[in-house]
């Protein structure tokens, strides 16, 4: 079949309400222009948009207030580095130390970040609380409550609270100031959930014996935003890989002698043997 017979055969169409392309007049597998949403991404928005804005188009259909993207802006800083001792973080960073390849460093970031520990998979289901207790202390309380799984699900049995620390009785302090930073800006949005969260945060706190988790303060902000659960998980793994990616990088660089961590005692150590032998 001649190169010409494939260029004149229709197409099928791809169906999306989230992006258009008009194609170039002698190549219709180039673009000539970009839409998102509407909007033309790089006759209007290159240059224009900021970076959230773009990122709240490709998740929700229309633009907010100024002051909710202030907010959303505020929460990709605060996530963007969780820092070595976080499991994501320290997953990527051993990827880093050990020459894999950028991909599989990011991976091994999501893969560890999407469970319910300090992850994606928590901020999911304390977006489930919002929907289900809105702005009533009572029924946080009652749901905030263990409960056995009763159904098959992908995830193993939560071990505390969704949004909470187990392993401190009280809010940290950096997440109690992000919190507070954070409902500053909702507050001139009028989104009601952060200023709520602040003031019930003592007697949440009381409630379950733990402190507010930065997952916990994230879940709050998406949910203030309008994201669904779904989305507001899919968001916390993306704002949050910037930092598992330098700090791969900066392991990539290094010696393995130079590993940030304390080394791992083996219990059964095959050195040892060969040595005693």
């Amino acid at each position: 079949m001649k190169d010409t017979e494939l260029t004149e055969r229709p197409l099928p169409l791809i169906h999306t309400e989230i992006w258009n392309e008009d194609p170039e007049p002698g190549n219709r597998y180039a673009a000539r222009a970009a839409y998102c949403r509407g909007y033309d991404v790089f006759g209007e928005m290159v240059g224009n948009a900021r970076w959230v804005e773009m990122l709240f188009l490709l998740f929700r259909p229309e633009l907010p207030a100024p002051a909710a993207l202030d907010l959303l802006e505020a929460l990709a800083v605060a996530l963007a580095n969780p820092g070595p001792r976080d499991p994501s973080v320290h997953a990527a960073m051993c990827g880093g130390i050990a020459g894999s390849n950028a991909a599989a460093s990011l991976i091994a970031a999501l893969s560890v970040g999407a469970g319910r520990y300090h992850g994606a998979r928590d901020v999911h289901d304390a977006m489930r609380l919002w929907t289900r207790c809105g702005m009533d202390l009572a029924a946080w309380k009652a749901c905030l409550a263990p409960v056995p799984q009763e159904t098959a699900d992908t995830w193993p049995q939560a071990e505390h609270p969704p949004g909470f620390e187990p392993h401190a009785a009280v809010t940290p302090g950096a997440t109690l100031t992000l919190l507070e930073r954070l409902e500053a800006i909702a507050r001139i949005a009028a989104l009601p959930r952060l200023g709520w969260l602040l003031e019930q945060r003592e007697a949440l706190e009381q409630a379950t014996g733990m402190g507010l988790d930065m997952s916990g303060v994230a879940a709050a902000a998406l949910a203030d935003l309008g994201f669904e659960p779904s989305e507001g998980e899919m968001l916390y793994l993306l704002l949050r890989l910037p930092g598992a990616a330098a700090h791969a990088l900066e392991q990539q660089r290094k010696d393995y002698t130079q590993f940030p961590f304390y080394a791992v005692e083996l219990e059964d150590d095959p050195a040892e043997k060969k040595e005693s032998v």
